[in-house]
Parts: structure tokens; C-alpha cells; sequence
């Protein structure tokens, strides 16, 4: 196997996973140990890898007026992009209308104690009260980047001194955990089966699902495939300067494994080996864009989220007026900034949405039967449009890239 591009083995390994599910069925437990582990394995590695790339990157980007002007670079495109995710979903959904005359019993029973948090609670939490706490908790990334963006700037702030011990000690830091992380790797063929084969046993009747609720899921996925395989090739090609194609053939991996896990903080470690060596894509832009755009630049989910409060909405048969639409995408586009970057985070976010247009949270019900197969697809769009963003903003600095 170790002949075997690793992508290769992911793909083997994905195709045996759903034999496995189907036809052994009551054996799954058997092998989706390996998926649980494999996840925590690389759930462990998630927050010392961004703290320590990220102080990395903001320590040697060098001065206020360079991180300036990368934040800035790399927020442009976030909200660039999710905001031409949200709108090809809202035009499809607007005109295939998958929700009408949709069968509101086939709704599961809603059980969401959560409905979510408000832009400025969000916001608030930003500034962690106890770093510590935010270090045990993968779900409050926003906090840890926050506190490791003040922590690398001020680092060059310090004495000369000061500023080369702390460089080089987070440095260490971060070509230790990469050391870590590509040991981690090298068991994903293993963790996808294990994962995918769970996945593929739980579901009762696939094929049934898929017919019953087929005119949504085929909205959500051509509005994802019109955004991953149009808008971002374009954005990457016209904007970037480089090669969409190479681009892709260099985080296939990663996107694969996007998709088995559902999972972008998961997938972190491997976009930014892939985009760094296969790119070319420097330390300094891949430890900085990557991790943000793991936390906030969700393309897919913003896109999901857009389409599935239009797709509750024409199920209960209340025409939203162009104001309410608009309020659509505002909300989705924040919501997926709060979104955090793991399995099925987006369902929650949705019910921020149908409170602000007034939609009942039961509406939920409609969605959560399909919700974790199409989790995957946006989950492998969030990270594709990572690496695009990582390699558009390294060519906007001048960097020479390999594709």
C-alpha cells in the first residue's frame, strides 16, 4: 500500500467502506473504532497546530502594515466568496422551488435545545474570558485565533532578543506538530473506512431517502458544484493567476478527506501540508489563511443554509418577499462565520436564520433526515474554497507557486 498515492488509498478505502456498510451491516462496529480514533487523533492536533501556525505566520509577516494588509486581503475573499455561494443557491432554489408541495410528515421529530447565537454573541465570544478554557474546547476557534493573532503581532513588538527566541520556539513549535500530523495521516485510509462504513450502515433506506427528498438535494448539490467547479476555478484562474486544475490535483487529498469526515477543522492539517508542498504556497499565507478560513470562510454551509430556509419556507407555503430574501443572505452569511467547523454545525445555524424570518424551528424536521449526506459535499466546498483563497492571496504577495 505504501506504493499507493495516499489519495489513491483514501479512495480505495472510501469504495470498501460502503460495500462494508451494505453488506455487513451488523458487523459495522467492528471497524468504526477506527473512524472514532482516527478523529480524535486529529481533533487532538487542532489547536495546538493553529495556535502555533498562526503566531507563526503573524510573528513572521514582520509588521502591523503587512498583517494589515493580508487580514484584509484574506477577509475580502471570505466574504466574497460565501456571498456568490449564498447567491447561486438562493437563484436555483428560487427557481426549481424543491420545496413546494413537499410532504411535511416526512419531517423528523426536531430536538434543538440550541437555537443559536446572535451576531453579537458571537462577536463577544471572540475575546476569550479564559484562553485556557477556549484551548479545551475545539468549537471556540474564533477565540483561539484571535488570542493567537495579538500573541504573534506582539512578538514583534518585543526586544530583538525577545522577538528571535519566541520566533524561533514557535517555529520548533509548529515543525513539531507537522512532524505529528503527517504520522496522523498516513492512518486516514484506515479512519475513512471505519467513518464511512458507520455512515453507510446507519442509513436504513438510502436509496428511498434520496427519492423522497431528491428535488432538494439536487438543488443544494448543483448550486455546490456550480460554486466549486465555476465561481472559485474562475475567482482562481482570473484573480489568482494560477492553474484551477494543478490547484485541484494538489489538494485532492485533503478534499477527500473533507468530504469522508465532514469535518473542515479535521481536514486542517492535511490542507495545509497539501497546499504548502504541493502549491508552493509559503508558511507565512498558509499558517494565516488556512486556519481562519477553517473557522469563518464556510462557502458550502452559508450556500446550505440558503437553500434550506427557502426550501422550509416554501414547504409551509409562505412566500418570502425580496427584503425577507435579502435578510436570507445577510444571516447567512454571518451565520456561517459563527458556524464551527464540525460535523453538522450548519443545522444549528439554520435556526438563527428561520427566527429572524419568522419560519418555525420545526421546520428543521424537513431537513435533518438528508442533512449529514449532504454535510459532506459542502464540507469538501468549505475547504476546496480554503485552499483556493490560500493560493490566490499568496500569488496577490508575490509569491512564485508551483502550479
Amino acid at each position: 500500500m505504501r506504493k499507493i498515492q495516499l489519495h489513491w488509498q483514501i479512495l480505495i478505502a472510501f469504495i470498501l467502506a460502503i460495500l462494508y456498510g451494505i453488506f455487513f451491516k451488523e458487523h459495522v462496529n467492528y471497524v468504526s473504532w477506527m473512524g472514532e480514533i482516527f478523529l480524535r487523533a486529529l481533533k487532538m492536533i487542532i489547536i495546538p497546530l493553529v495556535l502555533s501556525s498562526i503566531i507563526c505566520g503573524v510573528a513572521n509577516i514582520g509588521n502591523a502594515e503587512n498583517l494589515g494588509r493580508l487580514g484584509l486581503k484574506t477577509m475580502l475573499y471570505y466574504i466574497m466568496t460565501s456571498i456568490f455561494a449564498i447567491l447561486t443557491g438562493l437563484f436555483l432554489v428560487n427557481i426549481f422551488k424543491p420545496g413546494v408541495g413537499a410532504d411535511l410528515n416526512l419531517g423528523q421529530k426536531v430536538d434543538l435545545e440550541v437555537i443559536g447565537d446572535s451576531l453579537g454573541d458571537v462577536l463577544i465570544r471572540i475575546v476569550p474570558d479564559n484562553i485556557f478554557l477556549s484551548f479545551s474546547h475545539n468549537t471556540q476557534m474564533l477565540s483561539v485565533i484571535f488570542f493567537a493573532i495579538l500573541f504573534g503581532y506582539f512578538i514583534t513588538r518585543t526586544g530583538k532578543k525577545s522577538q528571535q527566541v519566541m520566533t524561533e520556539f514557535f517555529n520548533a513549535v509548529f515543525d513539531v506538530m507537522m512532524k505529528l500530523t503527517l504520522f496522523i495521516i498516513k492512518f486516514t485510509p484506515l479512519g475513512i473506512f471505519g467513518l464511512v462504513a458507520e455512515k453507510v450502515a446507519g442509513q436504513d433506506d438510502l436509496i428511498g431517502l434520496m427519492q423522497s427528498m431528491g428535488l432538494y438535494m439536487l438543488v443544494v448539490l448543483m448550486a455546490l458544484f456550480m460554486h466549486g467547479f465555476i465561481t472559485l476555478p474562475l475567482i482562481t484562474r482570473f484573480i489568482g493567476k494560477v492553474n484551477p486544475l494543478k490547484h485541484f490535483n494538489a489538494v485532492k487529498t485533503p478534499l477527500i478527506t473533507a468530504f469522508s469526515t465532514s469535518s473542515s477543522n479535521a481536514t486542517l492539517p492535511l490542507t495545509i501540508q497539501a497546499v504548502e508542498e504541493n502549491d508552493g504556497v509559503s508558511n507565512k499565507i498558509s499558517s494565516f489563511t488556512l486556519p481562519l478560513g477553517a473557522t469563518i470562510n464556510m462557502d458550502g454551509t452559508a450556500l446550505y443554509e440558503c437553500v434550506a430556509v427557502m426550501f422550509i419556507a416554501q414547504a409551509y407555503g409562505v412566500e418570502l418577499t425580496i427584503m425577507q430574501q435579502i435578510m436570507v443572505v445577510v444571516t447567512a452569511l454571518l451565520a456561517s462565520i459563527g458556524a464551527a467547523g464540525i460535523p453538522m454545525a450548519g443545522l444549528v445555524m439554520i435556526t438563527i436564520i428561520l427566527t429572524v424570518v419568522g419560519l418555525p424551528l420545526e421546520g428543521v424536521g424537513l431537513i435533518l433526515a438528508v442533512d449529514r449526506i449532504l454535510d459532506m459535499f459542502r464540507t469538501a466546498t468549505n475547504v476546496w474554497s480554503d485552499s483556493c483563497g490560500a493560493v490566490v492571496i499568496a500569488k496577490s504577495e508575490g509569491e512564485t507557486l508551483k502550479v
